[in-house]
């Protein structure tokens, strides 16, 4: 019997908002039962959609509800909430986000529920404005962002922060990397558009291209050959950051899964070292490393504890690409909006200084350190580097601009939206060379 795409979703959607689960597993998971692309896709949308909303609408069906279902029913209640995502978010006909909802209720073996699924949907119809207003009266539901995030969004961003909330819930384009080893930007846009995908160069990204909607890249020509990677050109900022010269030894830090690594190696013939503290993920870099024919040593290791893995030679240039809260990446991961708290942030900083204090004696006089996260919290960023920089004599900003974006206390800050890419922190340090 074919799986029923919402049911699916819904009993997806609770493990993702109510206990935690990774979208990104959920998805895959779900998405291998059913065999027609036209149901994953609705899967997809529906799960992304639903982790994505799931602030605002969950509130409403508080609101629509006598009594809440979230802990006795978490599915019907998700489904409850994707019937929203389904009338608001994907615009779907009333019959496809009524009638084939109250079905999925039957699906999920809850029959008697099913004329308390369609009366909460009607009347989500019949009173829409009201309670649209109701909701859009709270950053929170209004955004569909936890409420410390929108609190630390106006103190961080003040002038920015309705522009990033608006920013992570639209969909991002697709943003490729041609991998200049085996190919040349314009060839490779000339390929595409030829297979019909609406392909076309970044305008200042040098090895950018965007695509504006998202697709199976595994299925685009020249995925296999390993003449691109999927990687959103904020992240591709740090290749030119690194200013990179033949020869120089290189460590990534906190490597995994390899996108920035892998640029490097595109950019010059260097001796790269990817750390990564999980082994699991370690093999996502060594699976990208040989798709893109690139080689490096991919090492298994604490970047906050060099003695387990560190050979004594110094690097001419380190990326640290920090553990941080994912506040940048909300529209590409809608899930780290349900999972993250406010309480987190404190040993995230801890994690940060204690790794760039253990990575800053690796590095060479005269070369650089990259600090990165994908985070949008001062507290990550300039508060981490600045402490560095007070605490190494030989230690000073590099000062540089970027086409997008905005000059922090220290570094750069590209906020969700900026150019159209994700929220991304750059900081370059230089190591005096006497």
């Amino acid at each position: 019997m074919k799986p029923d795409t919402r049911a699916l979703a819904a009993k997806g959607l609770a493990e993702v908002a109510l206990r935690g689960a990774s979208l990104r597993d959920v998805m895959e998971r779900n998405a291998r039962r059913l065999a027609d692309p036209r149901d994953r896709a609705l899967l997809m949308a529906l799960l992304s959609e639903g982790a994505r909303w799931w602030l605002r609408f969950d509130a409403a069906i508080d609101d629509l509800l006598e009594k809440p279902l979230r802990h006795k029913d978490p599915a019907v209640h998700a489904l409850l909430v994707l019937g929203l995502v389904q009338l608001e978010i994907l615009q779907l006909s009333d019959y496809a986000a009524v009638a084939a909802t109250v079905e999925a209720t039957r699906t999920l073996g809850r029959p008697p529920l099913a004329g308390l699924v369609n009366a909460i949907l009607r009347r989500w119809q019949r009173e829409r404005d009201t309670l649209l207003a109701r909701l859009d009266a709270r950053p929170q539901t209004r955004h569909a962002h936890p409420a410390w995030l929108a609190a630390a969004l106006h103190r961080d961003w003040p002038r920015q922060a309705e522009a990033v909330m608006e920013a992570d819930n639209r969909e991002p384009p697709l943003m490729l990397r041609v991998n200049r080893q085996r190919s040349e930007r314009a060839a490779l846009i000339e390929q595409l558009q030829a297979a019909g995908y609406a392909a076309s160069a970044h305008p200042w990204l040098d090895d950018g291209l965007v695509l504006p909607h998202s697709t199976d890249v595994t299925r685009m020509p020249g995925f296999e050959d390993g003449l691109f990677a999927v990687q959103d050109g904020a992240a591709q900022v740090a290749a030119d950051l690194a200013d990179l010269r033949d020869g120089q030894r290189v460590l990534d830090a906190c490597a995994a899964p390899g996108g920035k690594a892998c640029h490097l190696l595109e950019r010059a013939d260097i001796d790269l070292t990817a750390l990564e503290f999980d082994a699991a993920r370690g093999e996502r870099i060594r699976q990208n490393l040989m798709r893109l024919r690139l080689d490096a040593k991919v090492v298994t290791g604490d970047a906050g504890a060099p003695k387990s893995w560190w050979k004594g030679q110094a690097f001419d240039r380190i990326l640290v690409d920090a553990p941080c809260s994912a506040t940048g990446v909300l529209r590409r991961r809608p899930d780290v909006r349900l999972h993250r708290r406010e309480s987190d942030i404190p040993a995230m900083q801890a994690q940060q200084r204690r790794i760039v204090a253990a990575l800053w004696p690796l590095l060479a006089p005269g070369g650089r350190l990259v600090y990165i996260t994908c985070s949008v919290l001062r507290a990550e960023n300039e508060a981490i580097v600045g402490e560095l920089l007070a605490a190494q004599p030989d230690a000073q900003a590099v000062h540089f601009t970027l086409p997008a974006g905005h000059a922090a206390g220290v570094g750069w800050q590209i906020l969700p939206g900026d150019g159209d890419l994700d929220g991304m922190y750059y900081a370059v340090i230089g190591k005096r060379a006497t």
